[in-house]
């Protein structure tokens, strides 16, 4: 006969295993989009930077 309170133990294990793989995916899903939106605004900075050259090339000097 197993005491009541390992189904406790046991049942803790499997909600704190449940909890760690949850959070490390929303941890994942966060960090993504993050270097998503750093990656767009990399891009459009070099967008400017090759209007402002284009612009520059294009005036009489």
């Amino acid at each position: 006969m197993i005491p009541i309170w390992v189904y406790f133990v046991a049942a803790g294990i499997v909600v704190s295993a449940y909890m760690a793989v949850k959070t490390g995916r929303e941890e994942k899903q966060v960090e993504h989009d993050s270097i998503e939106r750093e990656g767009e605004i990399y891009m459009k900075r070099l967008e400017r930077e090759k209007e402002v050259r284009k612009a520059g090339q294009q005036s009489p000097g």
